[in-house]
């Protein structure tokens, strides 16, 4: 058996699985929601959960949902017309899922998140345990990111990472990510001469890989499909993507179908995942040449000594972001300082006062390489 035959398998088999739907397979401009489509997915849905999978949906559509109730023409671009859409969206999609489902019968439940539920991790955990919960009532939890309250410095910015998110807050086997695109090419397949990648074992699988953005109905696109699959191998989730036409073959993983992206060989902890990709930074630290050197390449702690300039407000226990001298962001980690105390060891530094080495900034443990 092939290791692209393995991952299959692998994804046919899984326990539980994380379904993401784009916004274009189930909403159009003017008719709103597409009931006939949802009911094909919501079908497909409940033969994975007949088979003894426990399917959790992360539906896109909400403001896609909310524009032809409210005349609205072209995708609203303002936060507040957005807003304005999803949340008359939302109740729209919710009840939609909810007759869907019904059909088999089965309750849905409704989980609205926000990048700063995801970020914090008591409300992570919160909302884990209420996804975790839902399962165990046999209702289909159905995820979507709460646009009505999310701001454009919180908000997740598509569901594609949202579902990768998801896919490693409960732990999940297997996320598919369904959307307008069969599979992943390396152009534009509406041009000609698009060849379909079929697996994503590594980095080196995307060379020359040409990712665009989304489309007239959603925020998301290539380019977000492939950081939220990079984003579930961190978590150890192997991931199949594919067009929301081909649903059942996907849920069943048959061969051929889409593209499917290996995970990391070791799963990265959680604590360590949460550093990297879900946590909320609140400032960041400026380092000179040998200190980048050392935490990103010997993975060694950082020390204040490497530190030229701190950027913002933080405490104790906070994840802040590092910097290398041109402003890019290197790693990401969790502060043994706040901001005051370090700002005030560079001054003394500065001065010639003398202010010892002391603990790290950030130890090697609670630091992660971007």
């Amino acid at each position: 058996m092939t290791v692209e035959s393995e991952l299959r398998r692998r994804i046919g088999t899984a326990r539980r699985v994380v379904v993401k739907i784009g916004s274009s397979a189930i909403t159009s401009f003017h008719g709103g929601i597409r009931r006939a489509e949802l009911d094909t997915l919501a079908d497909v849905c409940q033969a994975r959960m007949a088979a003894g999978s426990d399917v959790f949906v992360v539906s896109s559509g909400a403001i896609g949902a909310g524009m032809a109730p409210l005349r609205m023409t072209a995708r609203p671009t303002t936060l507040s017309a957005k807003q304005a859409a999803a949340s008359v969206g939302q109740l729209e999609l919710a009840r939609a899922w909810g007759d869907s489902f019904a059909r088999h019968d089965r309750v849905v439940g409704q989980v609205l998140l926000t990048a700063a539920d995801i970020g914090r991790r008591d409300s992570a955990a919160n909302a884990q345990r209420t996804l975790d919960r839902l399962r165990t009532l046999s209702a289909v939890p159905v995820i979507n990111e709460n646009d009505t309250v999310a701001t454009n410095e919180i908000r997740f910015g598509d569901n594609d990472r949202l579902a990768a998110l998801v896919a490693h807050l409960i732990s999940a086997d297997a996320l598919i990510l369904l959307s307008d695109v069969d599979a992943l090419y390396d152009s534009d397949p509406r041009k000609g001469d698009a060849r379909a990648v079929t697996m994503v074992g590594g980095a080196g699988d995307l060379d020359g890989v040409i990712a665009g953005p989304g489309g007239a109905l959603g925020t998301g696109g290539m380019a977000s499909k492939l950081a939220a699959a990079r984003l579930a191998a961190d978590a150890g989730v192997p991931v199949l993507l594919t067009a929301a036409e081909r649903a059942a073959e996907a849920l069943a993983a048959e061969p051929g179908v889409g593209t499917v992206f290996a995970p990391r060989t070791e799963r990265m902890s959680a604590r360590r995942f949460w550093v990297r990709h879900a946590a909320d930074t609140s400032g960041s630290v400026a380092l000179d040449d040998g200190a980048v050197r050392a935490i990103t390449g010997a993975r060694r702690s950082l020390l204040l000594a490497g530190v030229t300039g701190v950027e913002g407000l933080f405490h104790f226990g906070d994840v802040i972001e590092m910097h290398d001298q041109a402003g890019r962001a290197v790693a990401r980690g969790i502060a043994q300082y706040d901001s005051v105390e370090v700002r005030t060891r560079l001054a003394e530094r500065e001065s010639g006062a003398g202010a010892g080495q002391g603990r790290p900034l950030v130890h090697a443990d609670d630091l992660v390489a971007l």
